[in-house]
């Protein structure tokens, strides 16, 4: 049941070979198997989900379901949800139970899906590897060892495993596609604008951008179709019509042109992982795509202007997190500063308080100029890059991310090292780009990502690109061993 598709699911329920009840508890016993030795969940809404599992036969059988109609999913644990605890993986929330939906959430909702649980994911969305937790970090599934990227690492590992069907995820330098490529699933990063963020914890308000983690691009085109579109709540969102994302997925790709830049297969990057993704780029030729070489020159500058611009919003952002209007509270403070200091430090891990740290500094009398504004700069060059890319190129393709999996703790104590992990994937959060990675052939028997990049709110183009390759080749249906 669980290697099933949403559409494959879909039909079943509609034909009453199985119920939503029965889909439910079944993906319900297969969490209470494996989540201890993944930690892929932070909560399990098992009273929640059965409920909306029997309104969602009750539904089917009125003939009123869609796609979504009893499909079991999951949230990162970033998306407010009425009456089911948010914590954004970080102790500053472990008692915040939201009173309302995000607008991501009431949108499934609407469609009849049922929510299995959140996800565990990196504190506040801060980390590459779902290692910063206040639950403790996520394991990947091919190599409980190994990390499975992040900060949406939690959402990518209980879709690898067969935990959910699909999950939502969130994207602010690679943290829906990083992690996907490193599980070896589908991460979509949409267009900036293009999915609503009200009710989405903010990160940094002007990278943030939530979208669907699947095991293929057909299922991702049925989880934006129900995510996407205009959002009054959410002044970022984009008043763009949204295209029936499913109807191009089997275009044909003859004549697509594929730019590949030449710093993303640059010394960085894993011998291993290049092989991959060089054999992938074949297949498309043989599809009948034809692939050039273009240069994205600013690239190198993306990783340090993210690492500016990123943190300067999060310490703006999370200063409403101050122990006095909801979130964790110290014991008997002093004073009221004494509330504020104790409370935060008590409540942030030491990520979380190092990117505040800068962000404060960089915003700070003095330095505005000299940091954040010249990172704002070195965005619009990023920007122009990907302009006059796709002047002469239809999509751009490379790599996801510099390497496979890498090992729990490898990194933890050289953030640097850590940060170069989304080397691939921040620009293109920078310029507001939408962005996708799908599974290629593994190297030693880890994952690795295609990144595929696309203009903006061509997501459709991206669909169709990704699930015309999963049609002539099967990575994306592969189990890993223990979770067959």
């Amino acid at each position: 049941m669980y290697s099933k598709s949403i559409a494959q699911l879909s039909a079943g329920l509609g034909a009453g070979e199985f119920s939503s009840v029965e889909l439910t508890k079944a993906y319900l016993e297969r969490i209470k198997a494996h989540n201890g030795e993944l930690n892929a969940y932070v909560t399990v809404s098992e009273q929640a989900a059965m409920e909306a599992a029997e309104a969602a036969d009750a539904r089917i059988r009125a003939g009123n379901g869609t796609a979504l109609t009893g499909v079991p999913i999951a949230h990162k644990d970033i998306f407010c949800t009425n009456g089911i605890k948010t914590t954004c993986g970080s102790r500053m929330l472990d008692n915040f139970i939201a009173p309302y939906d995000a607008t991501v959430v009431s949108r499934f909702k609407e469609a009849g899906a049922v929510l299995l649980g959140k996800t565990n994911m990196d504190e506040f969305a801060m980390g590459s590897s779902n290692e910063t937790s206040f639950f403790g970090p996520v394991r990947n599934p091919w190599d409980r060892q190994s990390v499975p990227g992040g900060s949406s690492g939690g959402s990518a590992a209980a879709v690898a495993s067969g935990l959910c069907v699909a999950a939502t995820g969130t994207d602010t330098g690679g943290s829906i596609r990083q992690p996907a490529a490193l599980c070896g699933i589908a991460g979509l990063k949409p267009t900036y604008g293009r999915v609503s963020r009200y009710g989405m914890i903010a990160f940094a308000s002007s990278l943030d951008q939530s979208g669907p983690m699947t095991r293929s691009a057909e299922d991702a085109a049925a989880m934006l179709q129900v995510m996407a579109g205009f959002d009054q709540r959410d002044s970022t969102s984009a008043q763009e019509p949204v295209p029936d994302y499913a109807a191009s997925l089997n275009d044909d790709l003859q004549g697509l042109i594929i730019g590949l830049p030449k710093e993303y297969f640059d010394e960085g990057l894993d011998s291993g992982v290049a092989a991959s993704v060089e054999a992938a780029i074949n297949e498309y030729r043989q599809l009948g795509a034809e692939v050039v070489e273009i240069s994205l020159p600013n690239t190198g500058l993306a990783v340090p202007a993210y690492y500016v611009v990123a943190p300067a919003e999060c310490s703006s952002n999370l200063a409403r997190f101050d122990g006095v209007r909801y979130g964790h509270r110290c014991d008997a403070p002093g004073d009221l500063e004494d509330l504020y200091k104790c409370s935060r430090a008590e409540g942030f891990g030491a990520e979380v308080k190092r990117r505040i740290m800068i962000g404060t500094y960089a915003l700070s009398a003095g330095y505005y100029d000299a940091y954040y504004l010249k990172a704002q700069q070195i965005r619009h060059l990023v920007s122009d890059d990907f302009a006059k890319a796709f002047e002469q190129v239809d999509v751009i393709m490379g790599p996801t991310a510099p390497s496979t999996a890498f090992g729990l703790g490898e990194k933890a104590d050289d953030p640097v090292s850590m940060y170069l992990s989304d080397i691939y994937t921040i620009a293109v959060n920078l310029a507001g780009l939408p962005g996708m990675s799908i599974p290629v052939e593994p190297v030693a028997g880890k994952p690795v990502g295609l990144q595929i990049i696309g203009n903006y709110f061509q997501e459709a183009k991206l669909l169709n690109v990704a699930h015309r390759y999963q049609q002539a080749t099967s990575w994306h249906q592969t189990f890993p061993a223990d979770y067959e």
